[in-house]
């Protein structure tokens, strides 16, 4: 699903619609979100996390399903909101599935998990960006999520017989620290400025190289190359270092990639900045979420839920935002917004941070 990030020019193509019009499909996919993790911590302790989790691919699939097939852009617009709340169901309680059971490795386990998700997208990516190339139709590319999904659930069966106990004191629930929502205001910019860059990435290149919107969208490739890459081995790397001076790192990183990547008027050099942008970006995800459950003590469920607030905020505005405004100043320019998420993320990191004094575990 990640390929429909990149594809999103294709989709206005296809429509003929504006960049806000395009754009609300972010938003769309972004504030269904919302919905999903206030319902979250009700679902695990109703379903637990593995049913939970099913119920979300398989609202997900029917978003799909209905993207691909669909034209109007109600239609599509409202698909992307029903993939949008499946898919956020499936990572919330993918992530915290992963922190339960890996707790001494949890920031590896799930940035590995990342990893493999981040080498799907690469695929996808290929996959939609060809299609476009030869006038096969793009939104074909979006049904291998069916079969996928197909295979990973025979591969659950190890699960599927689990039997889930409600617990008797109901949802987690309650007031979180001030320092949980400093990490979720970071966390929040952090995927402002990634799915900004997902979403008009393949526009910026098309503008400033003139390329085809099939060829723009497969040279988004590179910044999932850096993505997958990054989540494969990033967060291993530094293992001796705790976790808020590592997400520093990759959030200095990804605003280096990305003034590179937007600046430079080398096809090559862009395509570099690209890739490093993604590489920065990768590991933050995982990082950030990682800081929010431990911040959150013994409510991962309820930290993870409402993590998807900040998640759904920044999906559903910050790329409505930058296609809004490249109606009226282009996208070159619409795109000053994306550094100034990845400063203010790293600025929440120096906010009551270990920074100063981090331990090395």
């Amino acid at each position: 699903m990640g390929g429909f990030g990149p594809a999103q020019p294709l989709l206005q193509s296809d429509q003929g619609t504006s960049g806000l019009v395009a754009g609300l499909h972010g938003t769309a996919l972004g504030l269904s979100g919302l919905l999903a993790g206030q319902l979250n911590a009700r679902m695990v302790h109703r379903f637990g996390r593995f049913t939970t989790s099913w119920i979300g691919m398989s609202v997900f699939l029917l978003g799909v399903v209905a993207i691909a097939t669909l034209d109007h852009p109600a239609l599509t617009i409202t698909a992307a909101a029903i993939a949008g709340f499946g898919i956020t169901t499936v990572i919330n309680n993918s992530v915290t599935f992963l922190n339960d059971s890996h707790p001494e490795h949890s920031a590896i386990a799930i940035s590995q998990a990342n990893g493999f998700n981040s080498t799907m997208y690469l695929i996808g990516t290929i996959f939609i960006g060809t299609l476009a190339s030869l006038g096969w139709g793009w939104r074909w590319g979006l049904l291998a999520t069916v079969p996928l999904a197909l295979l990973a659930f025979f591969y659950s069966k190890d699960h599927r017989g689990e039997i889930h106990e409600i617990d008797e004191s109901g949802p987690q629930r309650g007031r979180l620290s001030k320092r949980y929502w400093i990490g979720w205001i970071g966390f929040t910019f952090a995927i402002s400025a990634e799915f900004s860059t997902v979403f008009w990435a393949a526009a910026l290149l098309r503008e400033r190289f003139d390329l085809s919107s099939g060829t723009a969208t497969t040279a988004v490739l590179c910044f999932a190359a850096g993505m997958a890459l990054g989540r494969w081995f990033g967060v291993s790397t530094f293992r001796k270092v705790d976790i808020d001076p590592r997400t520093l790192f990759f959030v200095t990183l990804q605003f280096v990639g990305f003034l590179i990547f937007w600046q430079v008027e080398n096809f090559t050099l862009a395509l570099f900045g690209l890739f490093a942008t993604g590489l920065g970006a990768s590991a933050q995800f995982t990082l950030f979420s990682t800081r929010l459950i431990r911040f959150a003590k013994e409510k991962p469920d309820l930290a993870i839920g409402i993590s998807a607030w900040g998640a759904g905020l920044a999906i559903g505005f910050a790329p409505f935002l930058v296609g809004a405004l490249s109606d009226h100043v282009g996208i070159y320019n619409a795109y000053w917004v994306v550094p100034i998420f990845i400063i203010l993320a790293g600025i929440t990191l120096l906010v009551r941070s270990d920074l100063i004094t981090y331990r090395r575990t």
